[in-house]
């Protein structure tokens, strides 16, 4: 370890360190829910059988039950102040709490497609469903992600609050911004014409004349804005920085021909509603910054996905600034990267130039992703080539590659980024470890986090948290009849997720049998 005084021992085997803080109630319970999860048939018709309970039965008393069972196992309570008696559980096992908002649409709206495919979701990256009623709704929305921030002051100070973009928004404006950003990198590509990744000042000015009618007029002040420093060449960071979808009316207006970008551009209608999407984002961060509490920013479908990236890091470059008076060394944003997705290594490469080059703190959560089969059926639909990996083995590797390579890039550049490691897969909490431990970074340091679902792997959280790592529960609320969809796709990833549910079930099982005899 380099000299290291700090521990990097962890021994996720040891059942009475992994569930010690669980009553014994606590831990019959879980062991029930889990062998219910076991139950194909059930988990396969959740959604019929929980529609069907209420025409049956009372509501009141279908939902009593399934707050006592599964609503007790997989959330911390109805509303901000019932956290309090699940966060002290978990703090006594040195976990502390990302707190989420877990409402979405009922089980009966819920479209097949969005939700959450387990076959790679192993934690950290729950799906939730958003549907845009109005410009009133995201305001609401805006109060509700205002007051789990300040729950997770309250409550949990060292914790997070996640959020979801999708909320504050119409997600098809989204879609069409994302749509914009990618036609812009297209044009890059079109303007580097020998493929190097950077674009001369000859090659600008050649293409430009062949694609816009205005060179005479715009070239000049284009370049300047391009490449201030005369270097005579542009790269796609400060492209990307520079040519933002608010610059696209202009530009495209001078456009020989009308193509996919001209096609994709905002509308002013559009970009006013954009802006308001981004004041609604802005004001959440402000308090995020304001409290000093860290801001989960989830990951989306990928036809969402660029745009989400484009406003995250405008808000790093701002809430994540080494310049910044308070907490400077503290990054408040984290980007989320979907490490099932084949691009998610250079999108993670290009974003650490982009920090450096801006002078902030990156600051990521790496999942295995929510979407797989949902994107690989768009795929086929729309005839473009799947954006997910090809095989399980593939993003296993892409995911521990990537948290190797953040945790070298901090020791080597003395940074101070951060990585949470939200994953439900032993081997990569131990890759982690291990890679943390060669490279003598202390396990204090903020350097790295690890996160589970709240329910799930309680072997890896509690382990952790016991042996001083930076260990969270990811903690959904929220009323039980708005947070059932949320509830019946953590049935279904336990039931998929097979050798992690069978883990657990003989971790529970051990401990239980321990204190019995």
């Amino acid at each position: 370890m380099q000299g290291s005084s700090f521990s990097t021992k962890v021994d996720f085997d040891d059942t009475k360190l992994a569930y010690g803080s669980k009553s014994t109630l606590e831990l019959v319970r879980s062991y029930a829910v889990f062998q219910l999860c076991s139950v194909p048939i059930i988990v396969r018709n959740a959604n019929n059988l929980y529609t069907f309970s209420k025409k049956v039965f009372p509501p009141p008393l279908v939902d009593g039950i399934i707050k006592r069972t599964f609503f007790a196992h997989f959330c911390g309570g109805e509303t901000t102040s019932d956290l309090r008696p699940c966060i002290s559980m978990l703090d006594s096992a040195g976990v502390s709490g990302i707190l989420d908002y877990a409402a979405e649409n009922a089980p009966d709206e819920v479209e097949e497609e969005k939700g959450c495919e387990s076959d790679e979701s192993e934690g950290g990256q729950p799906a939730r469903v958003y549907d845009y009623v109005g410009e009133k709704e995201c305001d609401h929305h805006v109060q509700v992600f205002k007051q789990c921030i300040t729950a997770v002051k309250d409550v949990t100070p060292r914790g997070f609050a996640a959020l979801k973009l999708t909320a504050l928004g119409n997600p098809i404006l989204l879609e069409r911004l994302s749509t914009a950003i990618v036609e812009t990198r297209k044009l890059f590509e079109q303007f580097d014409r020998n493929g190097d990744g950077v674009v001369s000042r000859e090659e600008f000015e050649e293409a430009y004349k062949d694609i816009f009618v205005d060179a005479e007029e715009k070239l000049p002040e284009i370049l300047r804005r391009l490449d201030p420093e005369g270097t005579g060449e542009v790269d796609y960071v400060e492209w990307s920085k520079l040519l933002q979808p608010t610059d696209l009316p202009r530009l495209v207006a001078g456009c020989r021909e009308e193509g996919p970008l001209s096609k994709a551009t905002p509308t002013p209608e559009e970009l006013e509603l954009m802006t308001a999407m981004k004041s609604r984002l802005w004001e959440i961060a402000n308090l995020s910054k304001d409290l000093s509490v860290r801001l989960l920013i989830d990951a989306e479908q990928t036809y969402y996905q660029p745009a989400i990236d484009n406003y995250v890091l405008e808000l790093q470059k701002e809430f994540n600034s080494k310049s910044r008076t308070e907490n400077a060394d503290v990054p408040i944003i984290f980007n989320t990267y979907q490490c099932y997705l084949k691009d998610s290594q250079d999108r993670v490469k290009l974003d650490l130039l982009r920090a450096t080059r801006s002078n902030y703190h990156f600051a990521a959560k790496l999942v295995r992703g929510a979407y797989m089969l949902a994107e690989r059926e768009r795929a086929e639909k729309l005839g473009y080539a799947s954006p997910i990996n090809d095989t399980i083995e593939d993003t296993h590797n892409m995911y521990n590659d990537t948290v190797s390579m953040l945790m070298e890039d901090r020791k080597v550049n003395n940074t101070k980024n951060e990585v949470m490691i939200a994953s439900h897969n032993r081997t990569s909490v131990e890759s982690a470890i291990k890679k943390v431990e060669e490279l003598g970074i202390d396990n204090k340091s903020g350097a790295i986090h690890f996160a589970q679902l709240l329910g799930m792997r309680d072997d890896l959280s509690f382990s952790l948290g016991c042996a001083g790592f930076n260990a969270y529960k990811y903690v959904p609320y929220g009323k039980v009849k708005e947070v059932m969809p949320y509830l019946i796709r953590r049935a279904q990833e336990n039931s998929d997720i097979t050798k992690g549910m069978g883990d657990e079930l003989k971790g529970l099982g051990g401990e239980l049998k321990r204190r019995f005899f």
